[in-house]
Formats: C-alpha cells, structure tokens, sequence
C-alpha cells in the first residue's frame, strides 16, 4: 500500500489511501484543491503513490477530536505568544509615552533629534528580519525567540540609564535589530501549526496585543511616572526600567513555555502530534516567483499608519489640550475598541472569507477619520478621528498578514516571503517615525496627509490583488494552468508550457502556489 497526503482548505485532512485494488477517500469536505489531486491520481499509475510517503503511517488517527485539538493548541500556544508581542509593542512605542514625562529635557535634545532616534529603530528591525525567520526555521524557536526577547529586555533596561544623545541612539538601534524577529518569527510559526482557515483569526489575536500595549501602555506611563526622583531618575527612565526588567522575566519563562513545532510538541500526543503534522505540512519549495513585491507594498500602506499612531496618539490628543496624563489615559478606550474590532474583522474574514474586501473596508475607516484630523479644529470631534483612524489601521495589518500567507504555498517560501513583506512594511516605520514634527502641531495636516497617501496605496494594492487573484483562479477553473502528467494527459501539448510532471504530487510540490489545483484566496 502507498499512501499521498492531502492539506485541505475548509474542514479535516484529506487522506487519499491506494491499493492494487482500491482506493478510498475519507474525508468530511473537500477543497477544489483536493478533489484535483483525487480526479488526476486516479488515473495516474500507481507506482508514482509513492512519492509522498504519509507522516507516521503506522499512527491512527481517527480517534483524534479536532475540534478539543484545536481548543488546546489554542490555549498553549496564543495567549504566551499574544503576551510577548505585548511586551514587545510596548518596549518599542513607549518612548511616545516618554516624551510627555521629560526624556527630551533630560537628554536635552530637540525634536529633529528626537525623531531620528525614533527612525534609527526602524533601519535594524528591518534589515533583520527575513535573516531572523531562517534562523529561526533552523534552530528551536523556544531558544531563537527567547534569546531574542533576553536580549532586548536587557537593551530597554539599559534605555532608561543614558544620560545623552548618542546612548539613545545606540540603544534604540539594538532594540530594533534584537526585536526584529519577533513578529515575523511568530507569524510563520503559528503558519506551521494551523490550517489555512484557522490562521487568520489566530494571528489578528496575536496582533491585537498591540492594541492592548498601547491601551496598557498609556495606563503603565501613568503610574510609573510617579516614581519620578526615585533613585534620581526621571519618570521617563522607569518607564524603561520596568517594561526591561518585566521582558527578561519573560525571555526566561519562554524557554520552557514556548513549544517548538507540531512534531515535537510535549502537551500533545502521539495520535495529535501526527494528526497535526499531517494537517499543516508542506513540503519546502523554493522562494521563486513569490509576490513578495506586491505584498510588500499592500503592507507597506498599513504600517505606516499603524506606527504613526503607535508613536504619536499621545503626543496628537496632548496637542488638542489635554495634560501628560490625561493624554496617555485618553489613548485607552481608543485601543480598547481598536483591538475588539481587529479580532471581530479577522474572525468574519476567517467564516465568510473576502479578505481584500476587509481590507479595503477598514482603510475607508481609517482614512475617513485622518480626514476628519485633517479638516477639524475641534477637540472632540478631533479626538472621534483617532478613534476611526485607529481601528481601521488595526485590523488591517493581522488581515493583509492572513491573506499574503494563505496565498504562499511551501514552508520556505512562505518563511521567507512573509519575512520579506514584513520586513519592508516596517522599514517604512521610519518615514512614519517623522511626520508629525513640532512646528506642525497642534493638528498636524502635513502628518495626517502622508498617512492618507499610505492608505491609498493599500486601497489600490487590496484592489489589485482582488482582481488578479480572481481572473488567475478562473484561468485554472477553465484548465488553462493545468499541467501535464505522464500517464494522465501527455498528449495534451497545448500544456506542455505549464510543466511536465511524473505525478500530480510532483507538480504540487515543485510549482506550489503556481500549481494548477491551488486556488487563491481574495
């Protein structure tokens, strides 16, 4: 008996068993893409089954719930994960809470000079990125993302201790090179654990612990600004001191927390571990022809928005009248709502589908309320902008992040690619870093105008995609992507350009997304 694996879109695995004299299919529902490979293999000869050997074929699984599975994997891997990216986004944007308490005073510096120490942590987390996702395909991610999140608790500790302008910029530089991997690293990992339609909802939880940095971190600054004299440091530097100290503690307990892949999971089973492997594994392709230039730009029209706000809602409601404090309070019920209609948006794009369609839908939020900054002279209906603004950039980052992975078949591709995205998106953190300067304040049109550029951009890139996505599927709706399969169909020359191929398999492996029983997603 050969046996070939089949990953499925929507409901179980599909596992497609051969025999001299029979083969069986069982599954609850299958996707165009499986019931492709099942109509082709058929007829195809039955020494190329062999190809694909089975995951653990000696493990049954049909015991396994998949739904107490998933419930469990849920509990043990997204909320320590959430909880880390929370450190992270808190560590890297509360120096915008540090602002209201002193820390250009301190270090007497102006605000050029503040904004460029805001820029220089964008330059590393950039570059560092795509080489973080390799590194950490190849070692434990229990080990790579708990040296790293060791590493930047130690660094943001040490931010609250300079006493000048180049300390902060050195150490703002660290910060961005030692935090770069997280998310990216995150991202691909919990790509490796979930199907294609569990992922989103998954990555928005992970994400929306953004939005509760940023609510957390206004109430955070608030209290730790009354340590202010305490061991002759300024309320500003406890800020940094605290959230270091706290991320170490937690760079230490992720060594033991975090699991490293399905395969070598502890809390699962033997029956769940191969249950899961089989569910979620792909075979490693190259990284050629990935749309990673696209996807690149798509990404890069909502991180800028994203990091402006992250950076600056302070320092915007303190502008409209309000004090140090009351500014930092005041983001809160923002972030709140932000981080309920990201997971709300990414759950509904996860049941009924139509990401671009999300996407372009929670744009026109956000540029409706960067209008309202833009052409408002009042604080109240100013401070009801930041909130459209905020949660339409929100979701729009974990849902182009869904949507760009369900599209990329292939673990190194999609490492890779996502990687690349990512990377790129944040590298444009450092224009957003500079568009609100001091003498535009305090309404600051210039800043709110390039942000409306950068929405923009995502509106066409989210449209585009839709287009694309949608007449390339109905090419391979009609056959014209299909490939030729010796055995099957090779005196069909009209598809000779579409690739030759010894089995169906073969073709899946080597093409991935570019396969013809592949259907993207728009």
């Amino acid at each position: 008996m050969s046996t070939a694996e089949v990953d499925t879109e929507k409901g179980s695995t599909t596992v497609i068993e051969s025999s001299d004299s029979q083969k069986t299919i069982s599954s609850r529902r299958m996707s165009k893409e499986d019931q492709a490979i099942v109509e082709v293999e058929r007829d195809a000869p039955e020494v190329q089954q062999d190809e694909v050997p089975l995951y653990n074929p000696h493990i049954d699984v049909s015991g396994v719930d998949e739904k107490a599975l998933l419930r469990k994997m849920d509990w043990q891997l997204v909320p320590w994960l959430s909880f880390l990216f929370l450190l992270s986004f808190l560590d890297r944007t509360s120096v915008g809470n540090a602002k209201l308490y002193g820390i250009e005073q301190a270090l007497h510096i102006n605000d050029t000079q503040y904004l460029i120490a805001l820029t220089v942590f964008f330059i590393p987390y950039a570059f560092f990125e795509v080489p973080s996702n390799i590194v950490l395909k190849r070692l434990k991610p229990s080990f790579w993302l708990s040296f790293l999140m060791l590493g930047w608790g130690v660094i943001m500790t040490i931010q609250g201790l300079v006493h000048n302008y180049g300390g902060l910029l050195i150490i703002r530089w660290l910060l961005g090179a030692f935090e770069a991997g997280l998310f990216p690293g995150v991202t691909y990992y919990l790509s490796c654990w979930y199907k294609r339609q569990e992922f989103g909802f998954r990555t928005a939880v992970f994400f929306s612990a953004a939005t509760i940095a940023g609510a957390f971190g206004g109430l955070l600054a608030a209290g730790l600004s009354q340590l202010a004299g305490v061991g002759g440091k300024g309320g500003w530097a406890w800020i940094f001191i605290i959230e270091g100290l706290v991320t170490i503690v937690a760079g230490v307990l992720s060594f033991f927390i975090i699991q490293d892949f399905p395969d070598t999971a502890r809390f699962l089973t033997e029956e769940e571990r191969t249950f899961v492997v089989r569910a979620s594994r792909r075979t490693a392709r190259s990284a050629r022809r990935a749309r990673s230039s696209s996807g690149m730009a798509l990404y890069m029209g909502n991180e800028g928005p994203l990091y402006a706000i992250a950076l600056f809602m302070p320092s915007i409601i303190d502008q409209l009248g309000y004090s140090a404090t009351p500014a930092n309070l005041l983001t809160v019920p923002v972030y709140v709502l932000a981080c309920f209609v990201t997971c709300l948006v990414s759950w509904l794009a996860d049941r009924y589908g139509g990401r671009g369609w999300w996407n372009i839908g929670c744009m026109l939020v956000g540029g409706t309320g960067f209008i309202i900054l833009i052409a408002s002279r009042n604080a109240a209906l100013s401070y009801f902008g930041v909130y459209l603004a905020a949660c339409g950039v929100y979701p729009c980052v974990p849902n182009v992040i869904a949507w760009m992975s369900n599209n990329l078949e292939g673990s190194y591709k999609r490492a890779v690619s996502l990687g690349m995205i990512i990377s790129w998106g944040n590298l444009n953190g450092a224009v957003s870093s500079n568009v609100y300067r001091a003498q535009d304040a305090p309404w600051y049109t210039l800043g709110h105008g390039i942000l409306l550029i950068y929405i923009g951009i995502s509106l066409i890139c989210s449209t585009t995609f839709i287009i694309l996505f949608a007449r390339e599927n109905r090419k391979r709706e009609r056959g014209e992507r299909d490939e030729v399969i010796k055995g099957v169909n090779e005196d069909r020359d009209d598809l000779v350009c579409n690739g030759v191929f010894a089995s169906v398999e073969e073709a899946r492996r080597e093409k991935g997304d570019t396969w013809s029983g592949f259907r993207y997603r728009w």
